[in-house]
């Protein structure tokens, strides 16, 4: 079966710095794949590619057999089909938790307001928030706030989720709450690609570990193998310094 994502040969800088050196990676549908790496290892520049925040300057990346980086592809129709969420929230502090979980239905998809309100109480409840429908942004803790992200994120019905250090912006006490969320998400079959450093998650949800240093794939492994037995020296030092 032809994988849900695709990238070929991805080549990316900025200015001398070469982000990606030549990335090829697939992702079957329903895996979910855990990029770790130090800073500026290049994971977020692979991730924002995967939606075109970031334009490759060579290779190709594909979902679904569509391509992302044709200079035809439809932009808005790829960001439709793929979900983000980053480490700030990016919920709009004027609307109310529903609407900003309506909006992008309403707005992007032209469907009825009613529908798109019911389906976001859906999406709450399963995060766990449908006591929060009528707050404001403001008023919840950062866990909270990014849980309604994660539901604004599903309400497009997406292919894909991708989640930048989803919870490197939260107390300690709030980063479970999240993990439960996507772990939950992987469970049920969510093509995911994650970049965080969270082992907890790594083990209990990730089918496959990436693990990148300047640009490039230096090693990828069932969880099971690559924190028991990583094959390279480099992979070996950097689970010194989180382990």
């Amino acid at each position: 079966m032809a994988p849900l994502i695709e990238i070929k040969s991805a080549v990316k800088s900025f200015g001398q710095v070469q982000a990606l050196r030549g990335i090829d990676l697939s992702v079957a549908k329903g895996e979910v794949v855990l990029i770790i790496g130090p800073s500026g290892s290049g994971k977020s520049t692979l991730l924002r590619s995967v939606n075109r925040l970031e334009g490759l300057d060579s290779g190709s990346i594909s979902i679904d057999g569509e391509s992302v980086t044709d200079e035809k592809a439809d932009i808005r129709h790829i960001r439709e089909e793929v979900g983000m969420v980053f480490q700030s929230f990016n919920l709009f502090p004027h609307l109310s938790v529903i609407d900003n979980i309506a909006l992008a239905p309403v707005v992007v998809r032209k469907e009825d307001k009613e529908k798109a309100k019911v389906d976001a109480r859906r999406l709450l409840a399963k995060v766990g928030l449908s006591d929060k429908e009528k707050a404001w942004p403001e008023q919840l803790s950062g866990g909270q706030q990014q849980r309604v992200a994660i539901a604004r994120a599903l309400a497009m019905n997406p292919k894909v989720m991708l989640f930048d250090e989803p919870t490197s912006a939260l107390d300690p006490e709030m980063i479970k709450e999240v993990l439960d969320v996507m772990t939950d998400l992987a469970k049920e079959g969510m093509t995911m690609l994650v970049v965080s450093h969270e082992m907890g998650f790594a083990r209990a949800a990730a089918h496959r570990i990436i693990f990148m240093d300047s640009g490039q794939i230096v090693e990828e492994a069932p969880p099971e193998t690559f924190f028991t037995s990583p094959r390279e020296e480099r992979t070996r030092r950097f689970l010194e310094h989180i382990l």
